[in-house]
């Protein structure tokens, strides 16, 4: 079991980040919100790959899925509204 905590400090060592928000109670399943100015002029596919990129090997081993929501600090200020955040 991978705790959620773990992930989050692992992304925020890998990766410029305004916010991460990780969540998952199984120790294998997570969902996620990561904002980052990284992220400007990427596809949503890039900014997840990433994300991953920061995990390593953990991804598909011990982390076995991370559904993530990724913005940039601009787009988030709009999805935040939206979220109730």
């Amino acid at each position: 079991m991978f705790p959620a905590e773990e992930i989050k400090r692992l992304i925020e060592a890998g990766l410029a980040c305004e916010y991460v928000n990780i969540q998952g109670d199984d120790g294998v399943h997570f969902t996620g919100i990561v904002v980052s100015s990284v992220f400007e002029g990427m596809l949503r596919v890039r900014q997840h790959q990433t994300v991953y990129a920061t995990l390593g090997r953990l991804m598909g081993n011990d982390i076995h899925a991370l559904q993530l929501q990724t913005f940039t600090p601009a787009k988030w200020a709009e999805a935040r509204v939206e979220l109730g955040l």
